[in-house]
């Protein structure tokens, strides 16, 4: 009698073997966030074997938008969760003695504040400047603001689309994506241009636009559920505009001044999150749940669809390889490369080993362990 097949492991997933190979040119890992499974995950290229990656999840609350600033021993990100902002820097003098993996990391990202935020449903985050300082900058869809974040209060609104009368917790336009240019917010997307309690939703197909902050114009519309805008810089030094409609799984090259935009490539998901490293694209692919808010789209019809990544080649839209979750995940918020790191190791806040970090600007020590249980990453 054969004996019952072993499910699969937690956050499963396939791959091409061109990943590794990117990934290992690059130099550079993937950070992803799925807030449905709860978790941030970090992908990168195998360093014993040419042909795997190796991944490494943590927990945080509902995890969205993800922060990136530096690289390599400069690192630190910014973390949008349910109710809060959690900022961490890299910390490679404790890389190599981490307890639980010693001599395996070449980085370790380690929890340095959290901004209590309240539930303001933070979407993309960026770190910029305002008013001449560095600020960190979050799209609020709950009020329907750009705000800068600090520790004196849960935000700061900034700016608002001209079509929105009232900064107050309606989602009212749901504003999601940011694209940032010399530090401060250039160009959002927004479901829709509505000034009702999530007037949105009766449009999802073709309400949905892409502004330009400085003017508050519309530089696109017709747009099915657009997110993560983008401005990617080009060799020549030009500056290429992104977004991404999607509902209809479509990376899009946009030409702001002409208002157009052209079909980069066509996605088999709910494509959401987008970065750009080394010529290449990393974008985010989602399953749909059936409620509300996607089970009427076409896309949730379609059963090719699935949650993970697709690297494009930026040059000319091919696709170059794939990451698809066969468990645990089902949508994917955000996508960021995380430069000048291979094997980063990350301390999630609901572990109470990012305690026992301790880190000053010429040495870093690991406190002695108390006798707390374990955690739901120990182990991990």
């Amino acid at each position: 009698m054969s004996s019952p097949a072993r499910a699969p492991a937690p956050f499963t997933c396939t791959f091409s073997r061109e990943v590794p190979d990117v990934l290992r040119r690059l130099g550079a890992t993937l950070a992803v966030t799925t807030y449905q499974a709860g978790k941030v995950a970090l992908i990168g290229a195998h360093p014993d074997d040419a042909d795997r990656i190796v991944q490494l999840t943590r927990t945080f609350r509902q995890p969205m938008g993800i922060a990136v600033e530096g690289a390599g021993a400069t690192l630190r990100l910014a973390i949008a969760t349910r109710d809060e902002v959690v900022t961490l820097a890299n910390a490679p003098r404790l890389a190599a003695g981490y307890p639980r993996k010693p001599n395996t990391y070449d980085a370790l990202l380690v929890p340095r504040s959290r901004l209590h935020t309240g539930t303001i449903d933070l979407h993309d985050l960026a770190w910029g400047t305002h008013d001449g300082y560095t600020a960190l900058w979050g799209v609020n869809t709950a009020f329907s603001a750009l705000c800068v974040l600090d520790d004196a209060v849960s935000f700061r609104p900034v700016w608002t689309p001209p079509f929105v009368s009232a900064v107050v917790p309606e989602d009212r336009c749901h504003l999601n994506g940011m694209a940032l240019h010399n530090g401060t917010p250039a160009f959002v997307t927004a479901l829709g241009t509505t000034d009702t309690a999530e007037g949105w939703r009766t449009r999802k197909l073709d309400g949905g636009v892409l502004l330009d902050v400085a003017s508050g114009e519309v530089v696109l519309s017709g747009l099915a559920m657009p997110h993560s805008p983008r401005l990617v810089t080009q060799p020549d030094g030009s500056v290429r505009l992104y977004t991404l409609a999607s509902a209809r799984g479509e990376v899009l090259a946009v030409d702001p001044a002409a208002g157009t935009a052209t079909v980069v490539a066509q996605l088999p998901g709910f494509v959401r999150g987008l970065a750009a490293h080394g010529g290449y694209l990393f974008v985010g692919l989602s399953r749909l749940r059936r409620n509300r808010t996607f089970g009427d789209l076409p896309l949730a019809q379609r059963d090719d669809v699935f949650a993970g990544l697709v690297v494009l080649h930026e040059a000319t839209g091919a696709v170059v390889g794939h990451v698809r979750y066969e468990t645990s995940v089902e949508e994917i918020y955000d996508v960021q490369v995380l430069p000048g790191v291979r094997r980063p190791g990350l301390l999630g806040v609901e572990d109470d080993t990012f305690r026992r970090a301790l880190v000053t600007p010429t040495s870093a020590y690991w406190a002695a362990p108390d006798a707390a249980p374990a955690t739901p990453d120990a182990g991990q």
